[in-house]
């Protein structure tokens, strides 16, 4: 079989685009997609990828880093810290529960009771990259079965870090010599347990002092050139970096990323960040997903199968009844806490890594890893399965419907969500912005200038940087809940750029945007804009009126000379958008203007008339 690596692209790529879309129609969501994938073209059917699935895995864990990256961009310190309570409660008793609860399992069945802690450990993982994913496509990363799903996952994402330092400590067998391609060797391996400990720490506050005080002057740098794929590459190479640096002292890159995201949460550049990192993290996700399903040993299976399929039913069973537990003690409702018992009822992938790293250092035998390692998978690729099964049939049956429908509701309530966007925070937009929070009416505002960012900023208005037109940043910006969009951008290209992109993808969104002047208030109403405001032409009819009330004219009279002029401006510049041909559209155009003068000039007759009327009967009572 060819095996270069445009070859090996084309295979994963054909099977993400055919199989996604067939699964996502059949509803059960991308994940699974993803992992039939990876079983129809590895070693079990079409062989199209060998054993090189295990490799690709590796890399394809990258995903998962950015994945953290970006939920670390959507997390304040501030939010973090409100939830420390789920964090170390939830998170902590459920890691410690199953951990002693399976190791108490696994030495019921004759296995040594280091071989059975270490077993707990890892049966204790839940896959990060599936949970988020399935709970951010059904809209549920906001319930409370979300919020309490990422809790308990960050806090294994933690825990992985002293379970790598104590897997050394329960190595009963000889090392297995191999490695399952992982090579867990570190550049501090060699130092004593005290420096080795001042290189993790150092590394960590590297992290955070390079989020904080280093990034945001290369961001801006960055952002100067206008160059959107060096931003992207910047982002890029921080994931990468961080990932390094991290992997370097022994630490979970996916921690160290989660780390810099939250320091920049705060960032104006946050936006602009997510858009960047998302294309690469969707992709290299769903590699890691249809690595997954390559990586299932079925010819295993086949020869165990009552062993492993039971292995998997039975801790998933008994992993969601631990979770459904710690969820009423934590007084999760019903509804919710299925999803969440549910959702974490996996082993997950850093299970893979805990089970490499086990084998590297004789806590494991061979016999016990390759068999964990086939469950693993399989109760990974269950999830979608058994997450629809509880949504289909479960929710409906076991809990009451107002229950249900609250499940179905909370996605729309998005507390951080505003129902203004303003596209471009110039002079234009920056009047609007002011006058909508003088209001009480929230914006979420996007510009693409980095120094006027840093300036708004300063003025402490939050404001974020990101080119506006880009499908990517709407979303992330909340386009999909907000009810108003207001494009006020100075590019004319961009303006249409971006209306294109809003028709397209946000249907929903209701349009008001700025125009330079009249021609290209001509193009943006052919683009089909309704509602369309010519910068200067509002200001053009102030100074009109008062040129008319320097002249002698009444005040009243110039106001509504200037609204007569302003409905009728209007009326035409909808016809004349119409008008492609230049002789067309001067006689159409001096036509609009003789008849303007006509119907200003009736204004102003009637209002003589009936003031004369008023003046007359005025003398007819004084008479």
């Amino acid at each position: 079989m060819q095996q270069t690596f445009f070859f090996q692209a084309m295979i994963y790529l054909a099977a993400a685009v055919i199989m996604v879309p067939v699964a996502k129609r059949l509803g059960l969501g991308s994940v699974l997609g993803y992992l039939v994938a990876g079983i129809l073209i590895g070693p079990a059917c079409l062989k199209f990828i060998g054993t090189e699935g295990q490799d690709i895995m590796h890399f394809a864990e990258f995903g998962v880093v950015m994945m953290l990256f970006v939920i670390g961009l959507e997390l304040e310190p501030s939010r973090l810290w409100r939830m420390r309570k789920d964090i170390a409660g939830l998170g902590g008793l459920q890691v410690g529960l199953t951990s002693i609860i399976v190791a108490g399992f696994a030495m019921l069945f004759g296995i040594g009771w280091k071989e059975a802690i270490a077993l707990g450990m890892i049966v204790a993982m839940s896959s990060t990259a599936i949970v988020m994913q399935t709970l951010s496509e059904k809209g549920w990363l906001k319930t409370v079965a979300g919020q309490s799903s990422f809790a308990v996952l960050l806090f294994q994402d933690l825990a992985i870090i002293p379970m790598l330092a104590l897997f050394p400590l329960l190595a009963d067998h000889l090392p297995a010599g191999e490695s399952h391609g992982a090579d867990h060797e570190t550049l501090v391996s060699g130092f004593p347990a005290w420096l080795q400990a001042i290189f993790v720490l150092s590394s960590v506050a590297a992290v955070i002092v390079t989020g904080k005080y280093l990034l945001r002057p290369v961001f801006q740098l960055m952002a100067k050139t206008g160059m959107r794929e060096m931003f992207t590459a910047t982002a890029l190479l921080l994931v990468v970096g961080i990932a390094v640096l991290m992997t370097s002292v022994g630490l979970s890159p996916a921690l160290g990323a989660f780390v810099a995201g939250v320091v920049l949460a705060n960032s104006e550049y946050r936006h602009e960040l997510e858009s960047s990192i998302d294309p690469f993290k969707g992709l290299l996700l769903g590699l890691f997903f249809i690595s997954v399903g390559t990586s299932i040993d079925f010819q295993l299976i086949i020869a165990k199968p009552l062993t492993i399929l039971g292995l998997v039913g039975g801790l998933m069973l008994f992993k969601t009844v631990v979770l459904f537990a710690l969820g009423r003690i934590f007084k999760v409702r019903n509804a919710q806490n299925f999803i969440f018992s549910f959702g974490l009822s996996q082993i997950g992938e850093f299970a893979f890594v805990l089970l490499s790293f086990s084998a590297q250092q004789g806590v494991l035998s061979k016999e016990i890893t390759d068999t964990m390692m086939a469950v693993v998978a399989i109760s990974m690729a269950f999830t979608p399965l058994v997450m629809m099964l509880n949504e289909k049939l479960i929710l409906p049956r076991l809990c009451a419907m107002g229950e249900v429908t609250e499940v179905q509701k909370v996605s729309d309530v998005e507390d951080e969500d505003n129902p203004v966007i303003i596209a471009g925070y110039g002079h234009f937009g920056n009047t609007i912005g002011r006058f909508l929070r003088a209001n009480n009416v929230t914006a979420t505002v996007l510009d693409n200038d980095s120094d006027n960012v840093d300036f708004l900023r300063r003025m402490g208005l939050k404001v974020y940087y990101g080119d506006a037109t880009r499908y990517e940043l709407l979303e992330i910006a909340g386009a999909n809940k907000a009810q108003i969009i207001i494009i006020a951008i100075s590019d004319e290209e961009k303006r249409l750029e971006m209306i294109e992109t809003i028709k397209k993808h946000f249907p929903n969104l209701y349009i008001l945007v700025r125009s330079t002047n009249r021609n290209d208030a001509y193009d943006l109403m052919n683009a089909g804009m309704m509602h369309i405001y010519r910068e200067t032409f509002d200001t053009s009819l102030r100074v009109g009126i008062d040129a008319l009330k320097l002249l002698g004219h009444r005040a009243h009279e110039a106001t509504r000379s200037a609204k007569t002029f302003f409905i009728h401006d209007e009326r035409t510049l909808k016809h004349l958008s119409k008008i492609r041909n230049d002789e067309e559209y001067v006689n159409a155009a001096r036509e609009h203007i003789e008849e303007l003068e006509l119907i200003m000039q009736a204004d102003r007759d009637a209002v003589n008339l009936r003031a004369l009327e008023g003046w007359d009967r005025k003398e007819e009572v004084q008479g």
